[in-house]
């Protein structure tokens, strides 16, 4: 079924948060020694919100294992900026553990 936004992921608010986030990491300059950091927290984010979109399309465990993957990659991002002293950490961190928290009821 479509939504109104032709797929049915992107209706999802915790969808939207994660995207806003992916985008945050992408935006992100940080010093030459948390480069490896950096890159990690961008493609854990990034993950969450290609993992959330793919497992909104399936079934019964399939959807389950997306899902569980989607909340770890962002709980994994939310973990990267605890090492980490960036501007505005703390508020995509609270960002993320919505979406996470939100993700547990899409189960």
């Amino acid at each position: 079924m479509l939504h109104q936004h032709g797929c049915k992921h992107e209706s999802l608010h915790c969808y939207q948060l994660l995207v806003q986030a992916a985008r945050w990491f992408r935006g992100l300059k940080g010093e030459r020694r948390d480069s490896n950091l950096l890159d990690q927290g961008r493609r854990a984010a990034e993950s969450a919100v290609l993992n959330l979109a793919e497992g909104s399309y399936r079934i019964g465990k399939d959807r389950v294992y997306h899902l569980r993957v989607a909340q770890g990659s962002a709980a994994e991002a939310v973990a990267v900026l605890d090492l980490l002293t960036v501007p505005d950490a703390a508020e995509t961190q609270g960002t993320l553990r919505r979406a996470v928290a939100m993700m547990e009821g899409l189960r």
